[in-house]
Parts: C-alpha cells; structure tokens; sequence
C-alpha cells in the first residue's frame, strides 16, 4: 500500500508539473516601421541594423516574425531598401501603410489609398499572398465607429486580416535616445537605457496579462509589438530572456491570433487608444492596475 500510495504521488506531481509547462502563455513577435524606426549612431547603417537583428532571431530559432513596412522609406534610401530586401528574405512582412499614415488625422478613403499604395513594395518582396496582415499605424482604428466599421469592410473587402496589438512598451522611445548616447560613447547612459527598458518591459508584460484577465477572466494568446531600430540588436537579446522568465512560449503571429479574443472587435470610436486590451478597458470602463509609468521625460533628455 505503502509502495502504490508514493508512486500515485509521483504521478500525480508529474501531472501537476507537466500541466505547469504546458500552461506558457503563447505570444507572437512583431516589429513595426520597417526598413527602421528612428535615429542611428554614427557610422551604422539601416541594413547592419537588420542583418544583426536576423541573426539574432535566427540564433534563437524564433517563429516567424513579421515585419511591417512603410514602402514610402525606401525613396531615396539605397540602404532602407538593401535592410529590407534582407529581412524579407528570412522573414514575412506586412503592410503598416505607405507613409505611416494616422487614420484618426485623414479619412477612410485616404488610409484605404495608403494601404494599396504599399503594396507594389509587398508583391516585390513576397510571392506568395501572406503579406495581407495590416498593423494600423499609431495603432489608431478610427476615431469615429464610421471610419472603423469602413476601414475594417475594406479589409475584409481585399482580404487582409488586422494585425492586432496586444502588448506593447513603447519601445521605439529607446531607439533614438540609444543613437545619441551611442554618438557619445557614454557607456554609463546607455546602462540606464538597458535597465529602464527591461524593467519598463517587466511592468507592461505584467501589466498586459492584468488586463486581459479583467477582460476575458483569463490569459489569452498575445501579440507584442516592438520596432526595429538602432537600439533593437543591443537589448533584444536580453528582451528575450526576459519573455522567457515571464513564462511566454513564441509563437506565429497566425497561431497568437487564432485565440478567440482577436474575433472581437470595440466597433467604437477612440482617440489614442492604444492596444486591443486597452480599447476594451476603454469600452467596458474598467480602470487599469496600478503601474509604474514609462520614462517618457528621461528618454527625451538623455544624452542630449
């Protein structure tokens, strides 16, 4: 009796652990403002900037990450268009408008024109049809339920599906600051920019995971939303280390958005209202978790 009773106990620890490792959250990784999001240092270049990204993302046998272009970049921009040329060839992309365009400063005809004039840049760079996944710029949807609702039938018209945003830091705010600190070699600043955006990432993922808790009353699959910038190779090794410890498994953007939580949709208008998780607070009304804020004023002062 003794013997059974230990070895159900085992068993049933084992069941307990393996239902652990199977509970990691999925979350799919995307960037945004291709061929790059703001500034460089000295002496780096757009396509440097892609190809270390890559090699990191390929080094740690990422899923697919998708890449969402604004194709207006490239006029001019031998290098935007050889950093685009290289991500395209490892990894998908998709369309974020042609100049970045703000739905919630122009009409809906006017984004719907944007959203076409991009892809002759999309078929250059992609054969297959897999590039029809639009991430709204400013992840502004409209700010009246008219501009949505027509925005939204002319995706489904063309047959695009919304790449949606679920978690997000804001981490282009480093980008640029990283640029300047890195032009004057000023190692104990660019400590600060590696600390402040780990922990600012810490707080957002946490902060994330509450929210579609309130929602939803449980976890959901998640889509992070970073962009690809000077500072993006330095800190996106250890910005993986960091998803890891938070418990997220990596997943395709197709697999992170087949969980039922993308099927809806606010279908109101909202000025500046961030991801789909802080549209629905918005909508039901449901105050946020306390939380630390981001260093908006540190990062516009550093090194400047």
């Amino acid at each position: 009796m003794k013997t059974f009773v230990t070895v159900t106990c085992r068993v049933g620890f084992l069941l307990v652990a393996l239902g652990g490792m199977s509970a990691a959250q999925k979350l799919a990784i995307t960037m945004d403002d291709l061929p790059l999001n703001g500034l460089l240092p000295p002496g780096v270049t757009r396509e440097e900037t892609a190809k270390n990204v890559l090699e990191i993302l390929k080094k740690r046998h990422t899923p697919p990450v998708y890449g969402f272009i604004n194709a207006k970049k490239l006029e001019g921009n031998a290098d935007g268009a050889e950093a685009l040329k290289l991500w395209a060839a490892a990894e998908p992309v998709g369309n974020h408008t042609y100049g970045h365009m703000d739905l919630e400063q122009n009409t809906a005809e006017a984004f719907e024109r944007e959203i076409e004039e991009n892809e002759p840049a999309l078929e250059l760079l992609q054969t297959t049809d897999n590039w029809h996944w639009l991430r709204y710029p400013f992840l502004h949807e409209g700010d009246t339920a008219e501009k949505r609702r027509a925005v939204r039938a002319y995706l489904k018209v063309h047959g695009y599906r919304i790449a949606q945003v679920t978690l997000d830091w804001e981490d282009y705010l480093w980008n640029t600051a990283y640029a300047r600190c890195a032009a004057k070699n000023d190692a104990q600043a660019i400590a600060w920019l590696r600390s402040s955006y780990l922990s600012t990432a810490s707080e957002f993922l946490d902060l994330g995971r509450e929210q579609a808790k309130l929602i939803y009353g449980h976890d959901i699959n998640y889509v992070l939303l970073l962009h690809l910038g000077a500072f993006s190779s330095a800190i996106l090794p250890e910005a993986l280390d960091l998803l890891k410890k938070k418990g997220f498994k990596l997943v395709t953007l197709e697999e992170a958005e087949s969980d039922a939580a993308y099927d809806g949709d606010p279908d109101v208008g909202l000025h500046d209202a961030g991801t789909l998780l802080d549209q629905w607070m918005q909508v039901k009304q449901i105050k946020d978790p306390e939380h630390a804020e981001k260093p908006y004023k540190e990062l516009d002062s550093i090194c400047q």
